[in-house]
Order: C-alpha cells, then sequence, then structure tokens
C-alpha cells in the first residue's frame, strides 16, 4: 500500500476496517429520559473546564435510547451534563458518558472528544413509569424514574434545548503518553424533529463507584423531568479552544 493510498483511506482505526463508517449520523426515534437536578456548586466548579463558565448549580443527567442510527445500530447511553456558558452563550457541556456499543464509544471519543466508556445503561417503560439505570459491571450505579406521559411538554421549547451548543473536551495523547490534542469542541444537533415531548414527577438514586464516578455530583434538589422522543443529527464539531497554544 503506498503513501498516497494511506493517506486518502486513513479516515478512522483500523485502516483496512474502521470501527465505524463517515458521517452524517442521523438518529430516529431517540428517546430521552433527562432529569434536570440542583447539586452541589463547588464540586461542579471543580470538573467545569476553563474557558467554560458554571452557569447554574444544575446537572442534566440524561438516559437515552437510540435504536436506529446510521453507522452506530441500536444501543442505548447515559451520562451528565453540566450548564455552561461559554463567551456569554449557553450550552451544556458533557461530563460523563456510559454505553453499550463499541462503534459510537469509538467515533465518539476520536471525533469529537464525547467522554465515553463502555458499560450496560437501559431505558424502557415499566407499565406506568419510565426508567432509566446504568450498571457498571454487576454495580448498578444509577436509577432514574419519571411519570409516563403525565403532562404534554413545549415542543418548541425543547426543540431549542436540543439544538444549543454542547461542549466537549478532546484529548488525544501522544506516543510518549503526553497529550497531543487537547481542544475545547463545539458541537450542535441539526435537523431536529421533536416527535413527542412530556413532563411528569421524577427521581434519581447515584451510588458511589471508582471507575463511574456519577455520585460525585450529588443529588440535592430534583428540578424537572422530560421524556422527548425525536429525530436528529449529529452535527460536526469545531475547535473553539487550543489547551496547547
Amino acid at each position: 500500500m503506498q503513501e498516497e493510498e494511506v493517506r486518502k483511506r486513513a479516515f478512522a482505526m483500523p485502516l483496512t476496517s474502521p470501527a465505524y463508517p463517515p458521517g452524517p449520523y442521523r438518529f430516529f426515534n431517540r428517546e430521552f429520559m433527562i432529569i434536570t437536578y440542583r447539586s452541589d456548586p463547588e464540586k461542579l466548579r471543580a470538573v467545569v473546564p476553563a474557558p467554560l463558565e458554571l452557569d447554574e448549580p444544575l446537572v442534566k443527567y440524561e438516559f437515552i435510547r437510540m435504536p436506529d442510527s446510521t453507522g452506530f445500530g441500536d444501543y442505548t447511553e447515559t451520562g451528565q451534563v453540566i450548564p455552561v456558558t461559554f463567551q456569554g452563550r449557553k450550552g451544556g457541556y458533557c461530563h460523563c458518558m456510559f454505553l453499550n456499543d463499541e462503534p459510537p464509544i469509538a467515533g465518539g471519543r476520536e471525533l469529537w472528544g464525547f467522554p465515553k466508556k463502555l458499560a450496560n445503561p437501559s431505558l424502557r417503560t415499566e407499565i406506568d413509569t419510565l426508567v432509566g439505570t446504568l450498571d457498571y459491571g454487576p454495580v448498578r450505579v444509577a436509577t432514574g424514574t419519571m411519570g409516563y406521559k403525565h403532562r404534554q411538554a413545549d415542543i418548541k421549547a425543547i426543540e431549542a434545548s436540543l439544538a444549543a451548543p454542547n461542549f466537549l473536551l478532546k484529548i488525544i495523547p501522544h506516543v510518549d503518553g503526553s497529550p497531543r490534542i487537547c481542544e475545547l469542541v463545539e458541537y450542535r444537533m441539526e435537523d431536529v424533529a421533536v416527535k413527542g415531548a412530556w413532563t411528569g414527577p421524577g427521581a434519581l438514586s447515584l451510588s458511589p463507584h471508582a471507575l463511574a464516578p456519577v455520585a460525585e455530583l450529588p443529588v440535592l434538589e430534583i428540578v424537572s423531568a422530560v421524556h422527548i422522543i425525536s429525530d436528529l443529527t449529529l452535527g460536526l464539531g469545531k475547535v473553539v479552544h487550543d489547551y496547547l497554544r
């Protein structure tokens, strides 16, 4: 294989059988349960990287069911998003993510810098309750519950929230272990079509775990719970800050 062909084919690893295909990445019938809670502001400031700034002392704990996503397949994800501001613009900082599918783990980390780790989340309906869980190995780390479709939510407000900017800390090491890439990346959801959105009573329980430390951002008060079904495209990102310059 000649160098020119290597450069032409070098989209993702491994070279001859990439873990994921090129985008765009479209998600159909993507289902969210997002429980927003108030947490400890000092603990939040300790994990939000500058130049991002903490907005309110809130955390959005998200359970996401993705049954049909181009290139990535059928999987479930969960994690914490912290509301922040960047240069006066409001958005969300993805603090941690856990999922059960290798292609979006590889693609998410390599392309955007999503903080993805392998675990076993779930989102399902149990009679009158929407139930989200996260298991890391045999240990239950998170349990979220919400009353099923109690009240219709404001669709326009939900679409605006999904289209807001999101921020990631992308880190790729050099072969000697030092950081080769350390960047703040901004991305957005595109072509968002909300098919339904509901609110209702919500509850969230987080348990301490050494390698899935979601409980380090403690639940002090539940603020809201929302259930969303939508189609959307995961837009590619742009670098807004380079920590190595």
